[in-house]
């Protein structure tokens, strides 16, 4: 509280009046709230007022100073203040409930309890975003009934806060506020609801993909200048007879031993999903181009001069030859093999230049990585030539390990051939090209040849090939059609390419994709598109953050919230019925600092008040 001064003129004089003010927060920003008018009070200094100030305001939260004299003014101010509030028939601060003589309660202190205590805090800021996205329009705009949409609601928000199957999500969901949040009870709910609300929303997934990507771009005021494109895999338990997209393939989980899918997903430069298709197991990068390019173009529309960035796995002629022919550039990292024939320009120190790529501000132990490019031209294609210090320690790791197996295959298969386990060439010849794609950055520099006279394998290194392996460890190349770009910016226009790699990163923790324990094709399809559903819930809730300079993960924001729960005070009252007041708990201090700068309100519930004529839980009273 503070003492505001007012003046005001008339007839020629001026007149001087004192207002005792008070500050609160809203959720429009900080608002003052005149509590009353003091009048024309004797002057004193400025450090007087302030004094006065406080004294009113621990006098009315009755708290008495214990090194302050009274003060007789404050005495009488505090009186008019409580006088005032009383004639208007609401409570003072401090003084909540006295002049509200049917809040009044007699109340049996010693068997006060609380019951029923539920995380709110993460599902709170979570479903106030499902609402801020619009959600529950688009469901309802794509045919769902209100049922429908409920639970695909808390599905939802299972994935972003507490990731589980469907077999145990219903428990899960009844140890949360969602029934408090959503008005309804999910008591007996079952998998099995779970499950047919899966099998509905699968039809539907396309349209509200769509619809949820046009209402973010109006939010957050998104662009469409930029597609990022990259895959991932996720891998299944059980055999998945029944999934014909289940296969094995190169898994990026490093579980081969299983089946799995390919997922593709498209973001733009903030990381918001556009669109996602799932693909089967053994689907390689280069294959999904053409059908990604036109599931973009009938989700948002291609425009022409908008730029697709990829991986090197699709860094072939086809696929750089199908997005050029949409008239779109392109920007992709090219393949290993194509470094040798820029050996010299890699060698020659001339027209380097350093940039900097500044560590992650949520990873404070994260170093700076200087990274020198350099830019070429050839053939109406930019190239930058990239050196990373760092890499070349990684890349030399890498070859050695492949190096390393390699070698070990090459005397395996030689053992298998001298002991007559293989013996018809045209199985050896093929054995052979089988370790060959296996082992593509070292079996370049290695010559396998058999003798079917001899029945002799050997395996010969070319030192000089090797030598110029070693000297291009930590080297990369950039290529893009467009000219208007200089190395620097061609390097980080390609590094946006990790904001995809960040939200397969989410999807699989904290999000939890993976494993899958669905065996239907449908059913694995609506359990990967409830994975984006809650994607989209995180990086809007991060870029909120990101906005106001606010570097902190949703993990963080989940792990800090869990505290903040609604519970139910049950109070005996004299004469043997029991009041039961179903509220959040009061918010502390770290929570209500999240609240503000995602924008979302305090309060989670409004209290509710439940008579009984004993201690029967909240589901067997009376509401009043």
């Amino acid at each position: 509280m503070y003492i505001r001064k007012t003046t005001r003129k008339y007839k020629g004089k001026t007149y001087s009046n004192y207002l005792l003010v008070e500050s609160h927060h809203t959720a429009n920003g900080p608002r003052q709230k005149v509590i009353c008018s003091l009048g024309d009070l004797k002057p004193r200094p400025r450090e007087g007022w302030l004094k006065l100030a406080r004294q009113v305001e621990a006098k009315l939260s009755g708290q008495a100073p214990l090194f302050e004299e009274p003060d007789e003014e404050a005495e009488a101010i505090v009186r008019k203040v409580r006088k005032d509030k009383a004639a208007k028939g609401t409570p003072g601060k401090g003084d909540r409930g006295r002049n509200k003589p049917n809040d009044l309660l007699a109340v049996h202190t010693d068997e006060v309890t609380t019951e029923r205590h539920r995380e709110a805090g993460s599902v709170h800021v979570g479903y106030r975003f499902w609402k801020r996205l619009g959600l529950d329009k688009i469901l309802t705009d794509v045919g769902l009934t209100a049922r429908a949409r409920a639970l695909t609601c808390v599905m939802t928000m299972n994935r972003l806060v507490h990731p589980s199957s469907e077999l145990a999500m219903p428990d899960w969901i009844r140890s949360t506020a969602l029934d408090d949040l959503l008005g309804m009870d999910f008591a007996w709910l079952a998998e099995d609801a779970l499950y047919r609300n899966l099998d509905r929303l699968h039809p539907q997934r396309a349209a509200i993909e769509s619809a949820l990507f046009e209402r973010e771009q109006n939010l957050f005021n998104l662009d469409q200048a930029v597609f990022l494109y990259d895959l991932t895999s996720t891998y299944f338990e059980g055999g998945a007879a029944r999934n014909p997209k289940a296969r094995r393939g190169y898994s990026r989980d490093k579980r081969p031993d299983c089946k799995q899918v390919v997922v593709g997903l498209v973001v733009n430069r903030d990381g918001f999903p556009i669109a996602h298709e799932v693909f089967e197991g053994n689907t390689q990068d280069r294959e999904t181009v053409g059908k990604m390019l036109d599931l973009i173009d009938k989700r948002v529309g291609l425009e022409p001069g908008q730029t697709v960035v990829v991986d090197r796995g699709m860094a072939y002629d086809d696929n750089l030859q199908e997005i050029t022919d949409r008239k779109l550039h392109y920007m992709v990292a090219s393949r290993q093999s194509e470094r040798d024939a820029w050996l010299a320009d890699f060698e020659d120190p001339e027209g380097f230049e350093e940039v900097i790529r500044q560590p992650s501000p949520r990873n404070p132990f994260q170093k700076k990585s200087h990274i020198q490019v350099k830019r070429r031209r050839r053939d109406e294609e930019t190239l930058v030539l990239c050196l990373s210090s760092e890499r070349k320690e990684k890349d030399r790791a890498i070859r050695e390990k492949q190096e390393g197996r390699f070698r070990a295959d090459v005397a395996k298969l030689e053992a298998r051939i001298r002991g007559g386990g293989l013996v018809q060439p045209v199985k050896i010849g093929e054995a052979m090209g089988r370790l060959k794609e296996r082992y593509p950055r070292v079996a370049r520099y290695y010559a396998l040849a058999y003798d079917p006279e001899t029945k002799h394998l050997t395996c010969h290194l070319d030192p000089t090939k090797r030598g110029n392996a070693e000297k291009l460890d930590g080297s990369y190349i950039l290529k893009s059609d467009r000219d208007d770009l200089s190395a620097e910016e061609g390097w980080r226009f390609y590094m946006l390419l990790t904001r995809a790699e960040n939200a397969f990163r989410s999807m699989k923790s904290p999000l939890l994709m993976r494993p899958i324990h669905h065996q239907r094709e449908d059913r694995v399809e609506t359990h990967i598109f409830l994975s984006v559903l809650a994607y989209h819930l995180l990086v809007a809730i991060e870029k909120t953050l990101l906005d106001q300079g606010v570097h902190t993960s949703w993990a963080t924001v989940r792990e800090t919230l869990r505290t903040h729960q609604v519970c139910t005070v049950v109070l005996p009252a004299d004469g043997g019925s029991v009041l039961r007041i179903r509220r959040a708990s009061t918010p502390e201090l770290q929570h209500v600092e999240l609240y503000e700068l995602l924008g979302v309100p305090t309060t989670i519930i409004a209290p509710r008040k439940t008579w009984s004529d004993g201690q029967a839980p909240d589901s067997d009273a009376k509401n009043t």
